[in-house]
This record gives structure tokens, C-alpha cells and sequence, in this order.
């Protein structure tokens, strides 16, 4: 990936379990929103608020990114998380992807819910201080109380853009939920994703019987 010091990169961190509709319609809007020149997917192997979770394999995962995004010049597939050991607080990542991007803005991109739930973050003024802004993806008639998480987290305000994302009713656990009671879930994902579910069986066995790793 060749840019210049004048790039903006947004981050977009997730397990991806699976990749969705929803995902690539709201990194598209933050790429345009924010005047972005890459959107990296960041893959998350195991997030610490998820050990113990039932989560697929990173093969797999990673196989439905590549073809949820399809070679677009908007995304790119980032392995920052992939290529080293846990756990992967989101701090760490952004330091990381700061070494590799000397000089470069990172964005990185969340929803408004994560914004409310920053204060609770492993290190999140250092987090906060890591990044050149943050990418806040805000759903029609969503209100985000700035000023109340300003006193938890000192120059948050400063550092916000919103991007003005549609209402989706759609999550990877209800995509995981609709194929295990067989139930119609095609055109909530690409095609190609779709059909590497279909193919390999994934997210068949219920997460009702257990959310554990077994």
C-alpha cells in the first residue's frame, strides 16, 4: 500500500464472525464521510472481552473478510492483531499500526455504543491519546452525551468525528443465530460470504446450547 504523509486511515477492528452487509456499508460511509484514504480491517483472533466465547476459526474469518471486501481499493485486510500474541488491547494495536504509518492520521472507527462504553476500556486515556481522531458512527436520532464522557476522558471531544450512518438492524450473532435455526439469512452478507458459509457448514450448532469454547 503506497500513500503519502497527507493519508488518513481508518481503523476498523472486529472479529468479524461473520463479515456483513452492515459492516461494509458503514466502513464505505467512513471512508467517504471522513475523507479516508484506506479502511483497514483490522481482525481481531480473540478479543480479551471475548476468551472463553465460541468464536470461528481465524482461517475461516479471515477467508470471509477477503471475500467480504473483494479486493476493493477502499479496504485493505490488516494482520497487525493476526501476527502477534495476546491478548490485543486495542492500545497496543494503535501504537503498532503508529510505528508502521509514521506521521499518517489514524482514524479509528466505532459505533456510538463503544463511545459510551469508552470510559471502561482497558487504558482508554491512553488509547484515546493514541489516536489522531476517532471515527463515530452515529445512527439517526442517536445522541452522544460529549461533554459527560468529557470528564471521565479529558480532549475526547476534540478528537470526534461523526459519520452519519444508516439504521442497520443487523449483527454477526443474529446472522449466527438465523443459520443455526435455518432460517433465511442470504442477503444480509456478499455472495461470496454466503457461499463460504453454505459450503463449510459454519455457525450450524446453536449458540444456545453453549457460548463456551469447547
Amino acid at each position: 500500500m503506497i500513500l503519502n504523509k497527507r493519508s488518513r486511515l481508518g481503523i476498523f477492528g472486529g472479529t468479524f464472525d461473520p463479515p456483513h452487509l452492515g459492516h461494509l456499508i458503514l466502513a464505505m460511509e467512513a471512508f467517504e464521510q471522513l475523507k479516508l484514504d484506506k479502511v483497514l480491517w483490522v481482525l481481531e483472533p480473540i478479543p480479551p472481552h471475548k476468551i472463553g466465547k465460541r468464536i470461528s476459526s481465524l482461517e475461516d474469518r479471515i477467508e470471509m473478510v477477503k471475500a467480504a471486501i473483494d479486493d476493493d481499493p477502499m479496504f485493505e485486510l490488516s494482520t497487525v492483531d493476526i501476527d502477534r500474541p495476546g491478548p490485543h488491547y486495542v492500545i497496543d494495536t494503535m501504537h503498532i499500526l503508529h510505528n508502521h504509518f509514521p506521521n499518517f492520521e489514524l482514524i479509528f472507527l466505532m459505533g456510538g455504543d463503544s463511545l459510551k462504553d469508552l470510559p471502561g476500556w482497558h487504558n482508554p486515556q491512553g488509547f484515546l491519546l493514541a489516536c489522531d481522531y476517532l471515527g463515530v458512527m452515529r445512527r439517526p436520532g442517536e445522541k452522544v452525551d460529549l461533554n459527560g464522557l468529557e470528564k471521565d476522558l479529558p480532549g475526547l471531544s476534540k478528537k470526534v468525528e461523526f459519520i452519519e450512518a444508516p439504521l442497520l438492524e443487523i449483527s454477526s450473532k443474529n446472522i449466527r443465530y438465523l443459520v443455526a435455526d435455518n432460517k433465511p439469512y442470504r442477503y444480509y452478507l456478499s455472495p461470496d460470504v454466503y457461499a463460504i458459509i453454505q459450503n463449510k457448514a459454519l455457525y450450524a450448532e446453536s449458540e444456545n446450547e453453549s457460548d463456551e469454547i469447547t
